[in-house]
C-alpha cells in the first residue's frame, strides 16, 4: 500500500480548510473541471486534475481527460505536495524509488509523468493542481510557471465557492429570522404568505385536504398583570413546547400574536382528525405551567375549519376558524370546535 502517509505540521488547520469545502467532496465542479480541461489541452498531457486532500482520501475537484475515481490518501502523489508545500515534478514516475510500483504506474492507465502544484485556501495547502501523462517527460521553466498560475487560478475559485457557501448560508438564516418568533422559536406572522399559502394552494390543486386550528391561550392577560411580563414569557416559551409535542413534524404552528397561535394541518383525512389534535391540544395546557416554583394555569381554546370546506383562500379558512373559536369560548373555554361545513 506505500509508505506512510506524510503528514504537514499544520494539519489539524488545513483540515479546517478542507473541511470548509463539504460540498467539494460531492462531486466535481463545473469551474474546476473546465480549468483542468484547459490545462490538458495547454500541457498535452493524458490527464488533469485538482485534488483536495482529505484525513484519509483524495478528492477530486474537478478532472479532465481519462476517468479516475477518489483514492486513499497515502495512495496520492498529490499527498506529497501538500506535505512539501511546493510544485512536485516527477519526469519519470517508473524511476522514482517509491512510486515506481503504485497500481496506476504498473497497470493501466501506465501513468509515467506527474507535475502538481500547491492549491491554496486560506493560505493553507489543501491540495494540488497535477497533470500526469503515459510517457515520460520534463517541463521547461515556463511551464513549471504556468503550472503554478493554474493552481493559483483554482485556489480563487476555490476561495469564492467558500465565499458562496458562507453567503448561502447566511441567506438561509436570515431568511429563516425573518420569519421566526424570537421567543418562541415558532413561525411568525411572515410564514403565513411565504408558506402557509404556498402549501394551501398545493393541497387544493391537488384535491386534498387543509386544516387549520386556531389557538387562544385563556387567562394569559392575567399572568403578565399579576406576576409580570418575564413570567408572561415563560408560559409562552413552554406553551410553544407544548404544541410542538402534540403536532406532526409537517404541520406549520405560528405565533400569530400576543398569546395567540395556529397550527395549519397538510391533508389531515376528515374533520375528526382536527379534532383528535384539538383533543390532545387542550389535554396539554390543561398541565399547570411552572413559573418561578408557582403552578400557573394557563388553558388554551381553540376553533377549527378545514379546506375546502370552509374556505379556500387562507383569509376565508381562518375566518372560519375565528367562528369555531368563538364558540368554544362562548361555551366556556377550555375546550375546541370544529367548524362543520
Amino acid at each position: 500500500m506505500g509508505q506512510a502517509v506524510r503528514i504537514p505540521t499544520n494539519e489539524r488547520q488545513r483540515l479546517l480548510a478542507v473541511r470548509s469545502l463539504n460540498s467539494i467532496g460531492s462531486a466535481p465542479t463545473p469551474e474546476l473541471a473546465t480549468l483542468a480541461e484547459l490545462a490538458k489541452g495547454i500541457f498535452d498531457v493524458s490527464y488533469a486534475a485538482i485534488n483536495i486532500i482529505d484525513e484519509d482520501w483524495q478528492r477530486i475537484g474537478g478532472q479532465a481527460g481519462l476517468r479516475i475515481g477518489e483514492c486513499s490518501r497515502e495512495m496520492s502523489i498529490c499527498t506529497r505536495v501538500v506535505f512539501a508545500d511546493e510544485l512536485l515534478i516527477v519526469p519519470d514516475l517508473a524511476e522514482d524509488r517509491e512510486l515506481k510500483t503504485r497500481p496506476y504506474v504498473v497497470g493501466s492507465p501506465h501513468f509515467r509523468f506527474y507535475a502538481g502544484a500547491p492549491v491554496y485556501l486560506e493560505n493553507l495547502p489543501v491540495g494540488s493542481f497535477c497533470i500526469l501523462d503515459i510517457r515520460p517527460r520534463h517541463l521547461s521553466d515556463g511551464q513549471a510557471q504556468n503550472l503554478r498560475r493554474f493552481a493559483a487560478v483554482a485556489s480563487a475559485l476555490l476561495s469564492l465557492q467558500k465565499a458562496n457557501l458562507v453567503m448561502g448560508l447566511a441567506h438561509n438564516q436570515l431568511q429563516n429570522a425573518a420569519i421566526t418568533d424570537p421567543l418562541t422559536g415558532l413561525f411568525n406572522r411572515s410564514a403565513l404568505s411565504s408558506i402557509v399559502d404556498g402549501a394551501l394552494h398545493n393541497a387544493i390543486a391537488a384535491g386534498q385536504t387543509f386544516g387549520a386550528l386556531y389557538l387562544d391561550m385563556d387567562g394569559f392577560k392575567a399572568i403578565n398583570d399579576e406576576l409580570g411580563h418575564h413570567a408572561g414569557d415563560e408560559v409562552l416559551y413552554e406553551a410553544a413546547n407544548r404544541i410542538r409535542s402534540v403536532i406532526r413534524a409537517g404541520d406549520i404552528a405560528i405565533r400569530m400574536g400576543g398569546d395567540e397561535f395556529a397550527v395549519f394541518i397538510p391533508n389531515p383525512p376528515n374533520a375528526p382528525a382536527l379534532a383528535a389534535v384539538s383533543q390532545r391540544l387542550v389535554a396539554a395546557f390543561r398541565e399547570p405551567f411552572q413559573v418561578d416554583g408557582k403552578a400557573v394555569l394557563a388553558r388554551i381554546s381553540i376553533g377549527g375549519a378545514l379546506a375546502p370546506l370552509n374556505g379556500q383562500r387562507r383569509a376565508e379558512l381562518l375566518n372560519s376558524c375565528d367562528k369555531a373559536l368563538y364558540s368554544a369560548k362562548r361555551d366556556g373555554r377550555d375546550r375546541f370546535v370544529i367548524l362543520d361545513a
